[in-house]
């Protein structure tokens, strides 16, 4: 989102950029709703970190769903540099892609009715980008919370692959991993697009349909 220069592909952990033991300053509580951005959420709240790209845009696709959403967070994840800044992740010597968290009420919005919206908000097969956007940072990434989370997002990818495939599309490069770490990214970052409405957002899906969320099976 803004003129860094990116790296096209992961560092070695060892190459990492050190970081810091403790986290960077973020906002208290969330710009759209007031909701408190750390938590604690309400009982039977379900959270899951999801990348697709320049992490602005990608917040407010989750935060404007109708109903289910409690509160969402913009940080990094997936890579090694404990509490970086955004600048370091800009690098590209952190790993870490960006990304939204997403807590939400799943007897409300099932988890398969979030990774909809993830898959047809953006570009899975793109690699290390999001259109204009170069880099690991922009990387297609689901990062779970528990086995059955995992499960259901591989269920979900595998569906939205083949619907990919049949409309032409080459392979989807979603990755999915357990939640290491979640780093909130700086205040002014938190839910950006509603504090400055003209803002950035790189954000473009495929065009092609999720078969899962909408009441049909997998």
């Amino acid at each position: 989102m803004f003129p860094f220069r990116k790296r096209p592909e992961m560092p070695a952990p060892a190459d990492a950029l050190p970081g810091r033991p403790t986290p960077i300053p973020t906002a208290e509580t969330h710009f759209v709703n007031g909701k408190p951005l750390k938590g604690p959420y309400p009982p039977g709240t379900e959270t899951i970190v999801l990348g697709l790209g320049c992490f602005w845009g990608a917040e407010r696709r989750f935060w404007q769903l109708p109903e289910g959403v409690v509160v969402t967070a913009v940080g990094y994840a997936g890579g090694y540099t404990p509490n970086p800044t955004y600048e370091e992740v800009c690098t590209g010597q952190t790993g870490h892609n960006e990304v939204v968290l997403v807590a939400f009420d799943p007897a409300v919005l099932p988890l398969e009715a979030v990774l909809r919206t993830f898959f047809e908000s953006h570009d899975p097969t793109q690699g290390m980008r999001q259109g204009n956007d170069v880099g690991t940072q922009y990387r297609s990434g689901i990062y779970t919370v528990s086995p059955e989370q995992e499960t259901t997002a591989r269920a979900v990818r595998a569906a939205y692959a083949e619907a990919l495939r049949t409309r032409g599309f080459p392979d989807l490069t979603t990755e999915i991993k357990p939640l290491e770490h979640f780093y909130f990214a700086e205040a002014y970052h938190q839910q950006y697009l509603a504090k400055n409405p003209a803002g950035y957002c790189g954000l473009g899906g495929t065009g092609v349909s999720c078969p899962v969320g909408t009441g049909v099976a997998a």
